[in-house]
């Protein structure tokens, strides 16, 4: 998260200590020691806030951009623990309440302002789908009151797969991990001081650099420990986090550590560059992050921040001082706040496409924002009389006025939209209930509803479908979870059929449609799912923990079939799964092989295979387009929503007891694919159908699961 304190530093800490002079006690503590501007750590902002804004405008082009934040966090170590260590040097002591004040009229205003324009957004059903509303309002107000990186933690949020249906908010995660450094930095300082002096006799420098030193080196081991066990709240938990302050703060209390020398300023600057630059399009989301890998982006931060020679244009110190790097610094703070809500809610816009040219204006539109909130917001808020000439504790209540309004806004849209929630999931359950007459998969697969008319009905409608999901969440595994976890519905009776439902979140969305074909023919249903992990015997290319759980919940899903009185297996998976192309021709073979090794455990027991040809996949939500277009503006070219060679369809072709489905007329003509079919809404999100129209295709899944069940393998 960019800092806005620009003006707390960079600070040229080598200054002769004769320069430290004691302030009068109604001072403002920063004026503790003079310092000196250092535009080639604004400059760092400025490659870390555009690698942030660019890799949500365009993840493919920069996967690894989310190291941004991570630079943030090294350069506020450095800043923060050099401007506290100032003023331990010069009073003894921190002024904990005007630290704290500062930084509330610094970050707050800014923060706040686009947190309230969130709240307006959401109140909107134009911009705000309703099933959004809980989510949105609960993020808002963590966000509000700094703690949406412990909210997104507890609900084990996946920042870099993009899981789930991300808030306006999101980005808040980070704001709130600095606003809690802030919090306990100084703290652990003034403890660290007060303890090396009275028990070790120690200057406090050295006092604090020792406690810096410890926390530093305690977080970076349980981030990387944590990262292999529990990688999505990793990502958020604070103590993961403080090792990469601590690394900023050492670069600040340590002079040795800044580089002055000419040769080695500049190699030690354009290392820590590439290093940068590395990260940034070498990493991406199947990365274990933070962990040990969090480390080179860190390293490269400091590095730069270290390199302090200014000789001659060539020295990175230079390069980053120029004008439109010390721009996009200055306003780097509130580029970060507005950019991401406007990404999510631009969609939503009537007449806003997703074509390059719409992003490009939409990432203009985010730079004119921020410098107007730079300009108008963040600089008057920091020197308002009213505050900065009274007492500490009434810009501390002030602010928490400020954000109990936010608060109270954004609880007032879900007031205003609570009953159309409410009629929205009673809609839902109706429309499973009792479907409309050749509804959904219907109109193309039953002969007798050809040319059926819904005129404009879209059920269910584009601002609720995103809650039309599987609600058995306890059955999915996720991210580093290996347990191979099953879960049974359907008959009680010994002699029933046993069917088994195994896949990745492209078999979870058929859940419910088959505990409801379970009960109705009397099955017993047994499921096993991981996310992002298809049931196959090839490892997957992603690497770590993540590839090394997948293999693990295979081996365990196949020991417990082998163990189990299965009488069927049906298994779904995304065709764009990546696998390892190691021993293959290409990763395509390598996925075919894969799955004919999985179901040959069952087939060479005579249990028969039923899988289906993956779905389309959209860019994006295709509901955002159709809550403000019309259904024939939404549709997607076939050629960009199917993979080519569905690795499924290659690897049931031949195989004796393995039966295809292929529902690909149903999703597309020869030339487009569409959100909507029969008045059935297909798609939850970009690539997951709804269990409203999974349910119409019901029908076939049985018949086809009948016919397996009578004919079992040749």
């Amino acid at each position: 998260m960019p800092s806005a304190d620009h003006d707390l530093g960079p600070q040229d800490l080598g200054r002769p200590a004769t320069t430290v002079h004691r302030e009068p006690l109604d001072r403002s503590p920063e004026h503790a020691e003079p310092s000196r501007f250092l535009p080639h750590v604004q400059g760092l902002r400025a490659i870390a806030v555009l690698f942030v804004v660019l890799y949500h405008f365009w993840p493919a082009r920069l996967p690894g951009g989310y190291v941004g934040v991570d630079i943030f966090f090294v350069i506020s170590g450095f800043l923060i623990t050099a401007h506290l260590m100032r003023e331990i040097a010069a009073t003894g002591t921190v002024r904990l309440g005007q630290f704290w004040a500062r930084r509330a009229r610094r970050l707050l205003p800014a923060s706040l302002l686009v947190l309230l324009f969130c709240a307006l957004a959401v109140m909107s059903p134009y911009l705000m789908p309703t099933s959004a509303v809980p989510n949105e309002v609960r993020e808002i107000i963590a966000s509000t009151f700094y703690v949406e990186n412990w909210s997104l933690a507890l609900s084990s949020a996946d920042y870099l797969n993009h899981s789930g249906d991300p808030t306006t908010v999101q980005h808040y995660w980070s704001l709130s991990l600095e606003e809690q450094f802030y919090v306990m930095w100084p703290l652990i300082m003034l403890l660290a001081a007060w303890v090396g002096v009275k028990s070790f006799r120690a200057s406090r420098r050295r006092a604090v650099l020792v406690a810096i030193g410890v926390v530093t080196a305690a977080s970076f081991i349980f981030c990387v420990a944590f990262t292999l066990t529990n990688p999505a709240p990793a990502y958020f938990v604070t103590f993961g986090r403080m090792w990469e302050f601590g690394l900023g703060a050492l670069v600040a209390l340590v002079p040795r550590l800044r580089v002055r020398h000419a040769v080695g300023s500049f190699v030690l600057g354009w290392a820590g560059v590439l290093a940068l630059l590395y990260t940034a399009f070498r990493f991406d989301g199947q990365t274990p992050f933070p962990g040990y890998a969090a480390a080179l982006p860190a390293l490269g931060a400091a590095a730069i921040i270290a390199a302090s020679n200014t000789s001659g244009w060539w020295q990175p110190t230079r390069i980053l001082a120029i004008r439109p790097a010390q721009f996009t610094g200055d306003i780097s703070y509130s580029l970060y706040l507005w950019h991401w809500p406007l990404i999510i809610i631009a969609p939503s816009v009537p007449f806003w496409g997703l074509t390059i040219y719409h992003r490009v204006a939409l990432l203009a539109i985010c730079f004119v924002l921020a410098w107007l909130t730079k300009r108008f917001v963040e600089d008057p808020a920091r020197h308002w009389k009213v505050l900065v000439t009274r007492r500490a504790a009434v810009t501390l209540w002030a602010s928490l006025a400020a954000m109990v309004l936010v608060a109270g806004t954004a609880g007032a849209a879900w007031a205003v939209n609570a009953p159309a929630y409410r009629d929205g999931v009673q809609s839902l359950a109706q429309l499973r209930e009792d479907p409309p007459d050749c509804f959904g998969a219907a109109s193309v697969l039953e002969a007798g509803c050809a040319g059926t008319d819904f005129g404009g009905t879209i059920l269910p409608a584009p601002g609720f479908a995103g809650v039309d999901r599987p609600a058995d969440e306890r059955c999915f595994v996720q991210l580093n979870d290996s347990r191979p976890v099953s879960c049974d519905f359907g008959s009680d009776d010994p002699d029933a059929p046993r069917i088994a439902l195994i896949g990745d979140s492209h078999a979870f969305q058929l859940l419910s449609t088959f505990e409801r074909m379970a009960e109705e023919n009397g099955w017993h249903l047994v499921t096993f799912f991981k996310g992002a992990c298809a049931w196959s015997t090839t490892p997957l290319s992603t690497p770590g923990a993540f590839g090394d759980a997948c293999t693990t919940w295979r081996n365990g899903v196949t020991a417990a079939l082998r163990d189990a009185d299965i009488d069927a297996v049906f298994t779904a998976a995304i065709a764009s799964t990546p696998y390892s192309s190691a021993g293959f021709d290409s990763s395509h073979d390598a996925a075919v092989a894969g799955y004919r090794g999985a179901w040959s455990e069952v087939l060479d027991r005579g249990i028969p295979v039923i899988t289906v040809v993956d779905n389309p996949v959209w860019e994006t939500d295709p509901n955002k387009c159709l809550r403000t277009r019309a259904e024939a503006s939404c549709v997607g070219a076939r050629s960009e929503m199917l993979v080519e060679d569905d690795p499924l369809r290659d690897a049931a072709a031949g195989i004796p007891g393995v039966t295809l489905l292929d529902f690909t007329d149903v999703f597309c003509d020869d030339s487009a694919c569409f959100p909507v079919v029969g008045g059935a809404n297909l798609y939850r999100d970009q690539d997951h159908l709804t269990v409203t129209f999974a349910d119409t295709l019901a029908p076939q899944y049985t018949a086809a699961i009948t016919a397996a069940l009578a004919a079992g393998v040749p």
